[in-house]
């Protein structure tokens, strides 16, 4: 049986072939052309509009039946298709020299041009641009989501003149619900009725994407054969982009039964998706110009974009907040993982992110309810019926019974849930459970609708009545959202993570643990969050009125001053550090062999970390100026004095000499806003700032509680690492000359940065990869020289990479943001360890300490 005899019944009218019925409808005429040119198919009506029999067209070039001057812009038309669903109008053209005006369509389809006309108005349509640029304009004052859709029906209303126009918006079963409307009085409302799934075949969805406007002028209108039915491979038109299909005869006794003449459906295509529809009834025939339906197709998907760009914004709306509610939940659990066996209070963590009315947590066998959930046993075997389905992600559900039958025992009280499965095997979940919705849907007639003997054969024949048909439903409760079960993902990744670090530890142990890290967290974040305002104001604070590489230059070099207080600061344990040490770290990264130039005469002092951290910023902007500007702009040089007061305060002077004549600035740029503020500011000393004509100069003052007399231990410790600074800024070179290497990082951003860092240090290519399988697959098909591994790859961890390096005999180090206790087998215990973020500077000094120096050093 061919596409062109396929008989609808009861066990295939959802596979009805309606893209290929092999008839149009009767508005308008079709000629289908060849490469070539010529007329391989036209419809049996051709001679109406034509004055030529179809069978004369036949294999005839379009020449002989069209003006030059149609088929010339016919063809430049055709240069506008862009994409296999295109479809491209002509309004108002003469197709012969005394025929009447034509609107025409054109599309591809199986490498056959196919052109479709109609007679077009009289009259001009008006401004269709000033039509929709005042369209929009109304859409965008409705504040409402529900007045949104209202305005939007009204709109196409006006467009069309049909008598009632419904925003269609479809579900996640794919039923349907008419969520505004349109109509004229008398007719009743269709507001808020609901339809099946069924209603709509897939094929007619999948339709709807490719094709997003469909006209029926006539419901009650013979449809006129495409001639001839079948090409020589017997295959029949393909008419899914054609503006005239002709309708499936169970889509016509649908709209029958409705008291249909005419309708016009527009698609709202939103991400890709069939979202709804702007569904169209007229009580008689009706047929709007080509033109106005284009105007309605264009309103339709900017109608769809500004409703795409309504959800996103309260997508990332609702996003934001539980981000923080993540953070949040991530620093509860990993400071105290018994935050996982307080139902209660995890329901609360959560509840503010994902709405739910109760919850069950299960870990490691144990059982823990809160607010309105299944009894315990229920819930425990809730537990092994989705630990039986072996589901790798979150599970979501808003009728539970559909997954364990026996859910309808406690559906009154637990209807919906979503699972977060938060270990590995066996499996531990955090269940969010949803309350039954007890709701009255109202059908568009009733949803079952019955088999019966229709006028095609037994088959699901429509409804033949579409009054309101009431339907109590019991079971279900309010869906989880898109954008929860995004929020939820996150929570599983944060759960899971948290879970496989507590498994297999003794209570003891864990409960050590979790006291350290309490203790960790609080100053962790404590810190990050000082140290992300502090770069925040640098970044927003710096001059952006030069050059963009000017204010790249100053922002890097600003944080970079951070970064190398920042390890000056660890290096000692988070205890003093030199003042010496940091004065000739500075000069070094900016004067580098000329940081001589810098003279300093005192004794060896410490400084807090904050007092470091804040001086850090001084003596950078103090260098920078000079070299910029000053005294190291030149053949000048500073001179750096400081001495302790009887107060213990540590009195500090620069003097700038042999540099340009000193002008004061007309403006005071961030840079002198640090040196002028920082130090009475943050930490409440004084700070007097002097633009001598024969040299820059400023007297400091730091309040002795940050300044400590420094031991000939410290002096030590601050000579060596000022030995291992000074030596990391200038002497990296190019330790990776020539090399190949693998860089494992699950970062986009993080491994771009470090690739650059790869290839300054000499690198010939940087393989990137970002799971365990793509790095072995990539060993595997080329051996890298030298390897770089991050630790943690989110749900995985690198060591099976490391250990496919150990096999090959290829060196490698590995990177971690988690400090240098990675959990690492003894194998790997002695492997260098690069702390994040990466820098030139660390990884050159780790390659260093790789064994047998594999690299060129």
């Amino acid at each position: 049986m061919t596409d062109s005899t396929f008989q609808v019944d009861l066990t295939n009218c959802d596979s009805e072939p309606i893209h290929i019925l092999g008839t149009i409808q009767p508005f308008g005429f079709l000629l289908a052309l060849t490469p070539e040119w010529l007329i391989a198919r036209v419809s049996a009506n051709a001679a109406d509009y034509l004055g030529r029999q179809p069978e004369a067209l036949l294999g005839k070039p379009l020449t002989d039946l069209l003006e030059p001057d149609a088929i010339h812009s016919i063809r430049n038309r055709m240069t506008l298709l862009r994409g296999e669903d295109a479809v491209e109008r002509l309004f108002g053209l003469r197709l012969t020299s005394d025929g009447p005006r034509y609107d025409v369509a054109i599309h591809m389809t199986e490498g056959m041009i196919v052109l479709e006309a109609e007679p077009a108005p009289e009259l001009p349509e008006g401004d269709p641009t000033g039509t929709i640029r005042a369209m929009m304009t109304r859409l965008d004052q409705a504040e409402q989501i529900e007045a949104f859709f209202r305005e939007g029906a009204r709109q196409v209303r006006a467009l069309t003149g049909f008598d009632r126009v419904m925003v269609y918006k479809f579900d996640h079963t794919g039923s349907g619900e008419v969520v505004a409307e349109a109509a004229r009085s008398g007719i009743g409302s269709f507001l808020g009725l609901h339809y099946p799934a069924s209603d709509i075949p897939a094929q007619a969805r999948a339709l709807y994407i490719r094709n997003i406007f469909r006209v029926i002028a006539d419901v009650g209108a013979t449809p006129v054969p495409v001639l001839p039915a079948l090409d020589n491979r017997g295959r029949p038109l393909d008419l899914s982009l054609a503006v005239q299909r002709s309708v499936s005869p169970i889509h016509i006794e649908y709209l029958t039964n409705m008291g249909v003449g005419a309708s016009l459906s527009i698609s709202i295509v939103v991400d890709g998706k069939l979202w709804g529809l702007f569904a169209c009834h007229h009580y008689s025939p009706r047929l709007p110009p080509l033109e106005r339906r284009a105007v309605c197709e264009l309103f339709g998907q900017m109608f769809a974009m500004k409703l795409e760009s309504r959800e996103r914004l309260a997508t990332a709306e609702y996003l934001r907040g539980a981000r923080d509610v993540s953070d949040r939940l991530l620093g509860s659990v990993a400071s105290n993982a018994a935050v996982l066996e307080d139902a209660d209070l995890l329901a609360e963590t959560i509840g503010s992110a994902i709405a739910s009315d109760g919850i069950g947590v299960c870990i490691d066998g144990k059982l823990t309810l809160a607010g309105l959930t299944p009894p315990i046993e229920s819930f425990r075997k809730l537990v092994r019926t989705l630990n039986a389905q072996g589901a790798k992600g979150i599970i979501s559900s808003s009728r539970i019974a559909e997954i364990d039958p026996s859910a309808v025992d406690y559906a009154e009280t637990a209807a919906g849930m979503l699972a977060i499965p938060i270990s590995r095997i066996p499996r531990d979940y955090v269940i969010l459970f949803r309350q039954e919705i007890v709701q009255t849907v109202r059908w568009g007639g009733d949803p079952t609708k019955p088999v019966s003997y229709g006028p095609n054969g037994p088959r699901l024949t429509p409804r033949k009545s579409f009054e309101a048909w009431s339907e109590l439903v019991r079971g279900s409760s309010q869906p989880f959202s898109t954008a929860e079960l995004r929020v939820a993902e996150t929570l599983r990744t944060t759960l899971i993570e948290v879970v496989l670090r507590m498994s297999h530890e003794a209570h003891a142990e864990r409960q050590l643990a979790n006291e350290r890290q309490q203790l960790l967290i609080a100053e962790l974040n404590h810190r990050v969050r000082n140290i992300l305002s502090l770069i925040r104001g640098l970044i927003r604070q710096s001059d952006s009125s030069g050059s963009i590489d000017d204010y790249v230059a100053d922002i890097d070099g600003r944080i970079q001053a951070l970064a190398r207080a920042h390890n000056q600061i660890t290096s000692e344990n988070w205890g003093i550090a030199s003042l010496r040490t940091l004065i000739t770290t500075e000069s070094a990264a900016y004067l580098g062999d000329s940081a001589g130039r810098v003279a300093m005469r005192g004794p060896e002092v410490g400084l807090s970390p904050q007092g470091f951290s804040t001086i850090a910023l001084v003596i950078h902007e103090l260098i920078t100026n000079s070299a910029k500007y000053g005294g190291l702009s030149n053949s000048g040089r500073v001179e750096v004095d400081w001495r302790l007061d009887d107060d213990n305060d540590l009195l500090l002077d620069w003097r700038e000499i042999g540099g340009p004549v000193v002008q004061a600035p007309t403006r005071q740029g961030f840079g002198t806003t640090i040196i002028r503020r920082s130090i009475p500011f943050d930490l409440g000393g004084r700070a007097d700032v002097h633009y001598s004509p024969a040299g820059f100069n400023a007297h400091f003052c730091i309040p002795s509680k940050h300044v400590v007399p420094a031991t000939a231990e410290h002096a030590a410790a601050s000579e060596a690492a000022l030995a291992m600074q000074t030596k990391d800024i200038a002497d990296h070179g190019k330790p990776l000359n020539g090399k190949t290497v693998l860089l494992v990082e699950d970062s986009l951003i993080i491994a771009m940065d470090a690739e650059d860092i790869l290839l300054q240090l000499g690198a010939k290519r940087v393989i990137s990869a970002a799971t365990v399988r793509n790095a072995i697959e990539e060993i595997d098909r080329e051996k890298p020289e030298m390897a770089i591994l991050d630790v943690n790859l989110g749900d995985q961890t690198s060591l099976p990479i490391a250990e496919h390096l150990l096999a090959a005999g290829t060196p490698f180090i590995f990177a971690t943001g988690y400090g240098e206790q990675v959990g690492m087998s003894d194998l790997l215990a002695q492997i260098a360890v690069v702390q994040k973020p990466y820098s030139a500077e660390s990884i050159a000094t780790a390659l260093q300490a790789l064994p047998g120096k594999p690299v060129d050093t």
